[in-house]
């Protein structure tokens, strides 16, 4: 940690020891990496999360006393921790501003109760504790020197030491983060797109030319603060060139004020403008971006127009004096040729066709940014290579700064991408970061090459064409290097030329080479801008298997986001893929071959592969189902060949999420060929079909047929392998979602799967932690398996995670604690613990699942806890929390504290305080409801509070009494024994009798008299006896 908060964050001054961290995105990455260590330290690395600091952290916070609750000794200005050290120092001490932290356990929860201003207790602790981990483990472990390794770490380690193992933990985890944060660090600056002086100089001259006092202009003026230029370009002052900055522009757009910017070698900002002494405040005042033009774009709507409209006249121009590019020279193609081998230069020259003249001279035309269509000549990465050799390129199509040209405006994608089409898409959503290559980069040999082969492709015959592809192809083409190379010179748009020729072989070729370079990201939007999708779903229709095949493949790789999906849709690309799957119709030739029939399969594992990308649309899913894609796929399950099985299962995978798939997953008989595939030996095959059967097991049909096929014993020996976390994480999902029936759940039992569960609870991500908790929750709806969890220490890993901040691993603890609070021995180990507690303090949590989760598990803790009311009372605040959640408008946390209410209610103290709290007016607001769930907790929690006071009067004043009779309209038994209970409880005071008599509650009482449920016939007995006394003594009144 201490030699990258040295080598890596940036700080203010240079000297060591003074400065702050500056306000920067590497640092704020920095920092929130930090956090994330800290946060997950708790429950990742309990033991260790209890080791108390050699020297404590010390800083200035603007944490109020009053956020710490209970396990905390509070004050107006002072807040000091229960635990203390061995000395009988507390481990977290506040004395406003100042605050001391001993151990990772308290500085976790002190980050937890933050919350919104994490990241700047962050800053504050690292800017006061420059050197954190000598203060942690000592001045012996200070990291701040390089040679620091693990192994001179535990050679500081002395045998004397009682602490020694637990440091050497920390000491260890301690470097892996240091690491990390190097790691990370190397690739944030790796992604920073850098300015340099010539760059910046091109285009501030650039935006002079279409400068002016006219309209049509896109500024007033720009110019420099500084007629000076220093040896390298530069006009900031050295001092100012040691931050990275270049020069200072004053900008004069039509529609704002003079902007004053700063460009650096991070990108362009606005500063703070000149002062009264004409000196340039450098303070940074808003966002960094990536050059002046889409800074200018930001601020000014009149720029963005002109420069739009500039863009347009100069397209129109530029395509009247494009020409079709010369053939290169034909010593130049003997050259080429000659590196490919004798043999296979004659079978090329035996399939040589001529092009015609439209084939050759058709080029897609992309839609180029103002800086490759204006006729200003601007100096590229190409042209000062040129000048550094010496030599002179020739004159080539107008797209050789095409590496620094959006194809497509971000804004047009931004438009394009704000519906989502489906929930369940979440990768590469957003632009991939340009690349910018600086001027004087040494790039390699093969970039040079690269470009001039794609020259032999603009020009060429058709020989000098296949033999560009193949000599392309050998190069390695997984290296962004090789990949940028082809983009920049304008070789996408060839490639894609190629496809609408009627040469097999040319389309080959470039589909091979599309296929392995879509894999970039940005090759993959710039394969779409340039409209590339269309013409790939055409070749679907081609009788070539292999051209088939190839296209599906790019079409797979380039379907990664919506507007991919989107394309691939509307040009019928779905009905085409379908109907690669159905191989066996497909075919025109002999089926007696077996290389014949490997090519079918091999076609439909193309199909299935592109119909994965494109399936996690929910448009597209429907798309597939409509074109017939169910049945086909179900056939395929049915395949031998793993390679193809993945990409099918993986298809299922995505579309089970929705209802209609699972629906015809169950009809077509799926579920037998998933459970037969977990015993695959292909890791990735076995994750798949484990996921899809966590999809599909929301059924309890489904549940049932993955038992009967015998599917849970492969899930249960599967936990065992613990390695693949990706598997593990599928296998534990669908484990969770069969042990919803309890059939599973006694199968899971004699497989030992329970055991391994609780096993599982530690150093597990958070997606593996999720599905574990899950399953434990619904297996512990059982008592055996509640005395399992209970005997294999599993409610203490339990307790941990409650410090979590992941909605839904709290949803899923707090639903399993609250299963094994069912027995009293668990409850008091959650309460030894802590757990009560922190389940009380998760009522504060801004998700409102995690509130009633919580509130529920709450329920029998009380209801089994030894001194329930006691334990109440000690959490500060606590009962009056409880009653002020009952003002949410979620119907699942209203009902879960009326059911805690009902608990907290048996004891007459607390019955007390909620009543002072007015829990009696805020129940009675909630009595118009027609939600059953709510009705009978709501019922429960006023027939427990009208046994205090004058509470039962209270509610009839609040007009609580009607509401609740027209519960005994419901069909729900539960709602009617609580209901009446409740009218019981009210019957003793006779305005609310009156009331309960007048809304016709004696007949619908008098039915359930004759209940089977003995409370409920009681409770409604009771009911109309207290009616009866009451007319009785009216009647008796009346006449004496």
């Amino acid at each position: 940690m201490g030699v990258a908060l040295t080598r890596s964050a940036q700080w203010t001054a240079a000297a060591y020891g003074t400065g702050t961290l500056e306000i920067t995105p590497l640092n704020e990455a920095i920092l929130n990496e930090m956090i994330m260590f800290v946060e997950g330290f708790i429950y990742k690395y309990p033991q260790e999360a209890k080791y108390v600091f050699v020297e404590p952290l010390e800083w200035k916070t603007d944490l109020d006393p009053s956020a710490f609750e209970s396990g905390y000794v509070v004050s107006a200005t002072t807040v000091k921790s229960e635990e203390v050290d061995k000395t009988g120092q507390p481990l977290l001490c506040l004395s406003v501003p100042q605050i001391k932290i001993r151990s990772f356990g308290k500085l976790s929860y002190l980050l937890f109760i933050a919350k919104d201003t994490k990241l700047k207790e962050a800053q504050a602790c690292i800017e006061a504790n420059r050197n954190p981990v000598a203060k942690i483990l000592g001045v012996n472990y200070n990291t701040m020197k390089e040679d620091s390794s693990i192994l001179n770490i535990l050679d500081k380690i002395t045998k004397d030491d009682p602490e020694s193992e637990i440091k050497m933990k920390i000491a260890i985890l301690l470097k892996q983060l240091d690491l990390h944060l190097l790691n990370y660090s190397l690739k944030h600056i790796s992604l920073v797109i850098c300015l340099n002086p010539v760059t910046v100089k091109n285009d501030i001259e650039l935006l002079k030319c279409f400068s002016g006092k006219g309209e049509q202009t896109v500024l007033e003026s720009i110019e420099h603060t500084s007629d000076y230029e220093f040896s390298n370009g530069c006009r900031a002052p050295p001092w100012r060139q040691l931050h990275g900055e270049i020069c200072y522009v004053l900008v004069k757009p039509h529609d704002v004020e003079t902007l004053c910017i700063t460009c650096s070698a991070e990108g362009v900002f606005l500063n703070g403008g000149k002062t009264d002494e004409r000196e340039i405040n450098y303070e940074r005042k808003g966002a960094i971006y990536k050059d002046l033009v889409t800074f200018l774009k930001e601020k000014s709507a009149k720029f963005s127009e002109n420069m739009s409209k500039q863009s347009r006249v100069n397209e129109e121009q530029q395509k009247e004096k494009d020409q079709p590019n010369k053939a290169p020279k034909k010593k130049e193609v003997h050259a080429l040729s000659k590196a490919i081998t004798g043999s296979d230069k004659s079978k090329l020259e035996k399939n040589q066709v001529n092009f015609g003249k439209n084939q050759m001279t058709k080029r897609l035309e992309p839609s180029l940014n103002w800086k490759t269509t204006i006729d200003f000549k601007v100096p590229t990465l190409r042209d000062t290579q040129k000048e550094k050799h010496g030599g002179r390129l020739e004159k080539s199509a107008p797209s050789v700064s095409r590496g620094r040209a959006q194809l497509v405006p971000k804004s047009t994608d931004k438009n394009e991408e704000i519906v989502s089409e489906s929930s369940s898409e979440s990768e590469e959503d957003e632009e991939p970061p340009h690349h910018r290559q600086e001027a004087n980069a040494d790039l390699p040999s093969e970039y040079w090459q690269i470009q001039k082969l794609v020259k032999y492709l603009k020009g060429g015959n058709q020989t000098t064409t296949v033999i560009a592809l193949c000599s392309m192809k050998d190069f390695n083409l997984t290296q962004e290097t090789c990949q940028l190379a082809i983009r920049d010179v304008g070789g996408l748009e060839v490639l894609i030329n190629l496809l609408d020729t009627d040469e097999v072989k040319c389309k080959i070729g470039s589909l091979k080479i599309l296929k392995e370079i879509s894999h970039n990201p940005q090759i993959r939007r710039n394969i779409v801008d340039l409209g590339g999708l269309p013409v790939m779903v055409n070749i679907l229709d081609s009788p070539h298997k292999s051209l088939k095949c190839l296209a599906a493949e790019t079409i797979a790789n380039v379907a990664k986001f919506r507007r991919a999906r989107r394309a691939v849709r509307h040009h019928g690309g779905i009905t085409k893929l379908v109907a690669l799957l159905n191989y066996a119709q497909n075919s025109t030739e002999p089926a007696q071959s077996s290389l014949y029939d490997e090519r079918d399969v091999e076609v439909a594992r193309c199909g299935a592969l592109a119909l994965w990308s494109c399936s996690k649309s929910y448009t597209n899913k429907e798309a597939i189902r409509k074109a017939g894609g169910i049945p086909l796929l179900a056939h395929l399950l049915k395949t031998s060949h793993e390679n193809t099985l993945i990409p099918v299962v993986g298809t299922l995978q995505e579309c089970a999420s929705e209802e209609n798939y699972r629906a015809a997953i169950k009809a077509e008989r799926m579920i037998e060929n998933l459970v037969k595939n977990l015993n695959s030996e292909n890791e990735q095959l076995q994750e798949h079909c484990a996921m899809a059967i966590y999809q599909c097991a929301e059924d309890e049909e489904t549940r049932d047929l993955v038992r009967l096929h015998g599917g849970l014993k492969p899930l249960a020996s599967l936990l065992n392998n613990t390695d693949n976390k990706e598997r593990l994480a599928a296998v534990t999902g669908a484990i969770w979602k069969c042990s919803i029936s309890k059939e599973n759940v006694t199968k899971f039992r004699e497989y030992r799967a329970i055991e391994t569960l609780v096993g599982l609870l530690t150093d597990q991500p958070e997606e593996v932690l999720v599905n574990v908790v899950g399953a434990l929750g619904e297996c512990c709806q059982e008592y055996e398996n509640r005395v399992l969890v209970r005997k294999c220490g599993g409610i203490q890993p339990l307790v941990n995670l409650l410090v979590g901040i992941n909605q839904s691993l709290l949803v899923n603890v707090t639903k399993a604690l609250g299963a094994c609070a069912i027995e009293p021995e668990s409850v008091m180990i959650i309460d030894r613990l802590d757990g009560v507690r922190l389940l009380w303090s998760l009522l504060k949590n801004p998700h409102p699942d995690v509130k009633a989760s919580a509130a529920w598990a709450l329920c029998p803790c009380i209801q089994n806890a030894k001194d329930a009311g006691e334990m109440v009372r000690s959490f500060v605040g606590g009962l009056e929390l409880v009653v002020n959640l009952l003002k949410s408008d979620n119907k699942e946390v209203l009902a879960s504290i009326c059911a805690a209410i009902t608990n907290i209610a048996k004891d007459q103290e607390n019955l007390a305080v909620i009543t002072d709290h007015g829990v009696v007016p805020l129940l009675s607001k909630l009595t118009n409801t027609n939600n059953d769930k709510l009705r009978r907790h709501l019922a429960e929690a006023i027939s427990r509070c009208c046994m205090w006071g004058r509470n039962r009067v209270a509610f009839g004043e609040h007009k609580a009494v009607a509401p609740l009779v027209r519960y005994l309209k419901s069909n729900d038994t539960n709602v009617h024994r609580a209901t009446a209970q409740a009218l019981y409880q009210l019957s003793d005071d006779a305005d609310n009798c009156i009331t309960i008599h007048k809304n016709g509650a004696v007949k619908l009482l008098l039915d359930m008299v004759g209940s089977p449920d003995h409370d409920l016939q009681e409770a409604a007995a009771g009911c109309i006896y207290n009616i009866r006394r009451l007319a009785l003594a009216i009647d008796k009144a009346r006449y004496p």
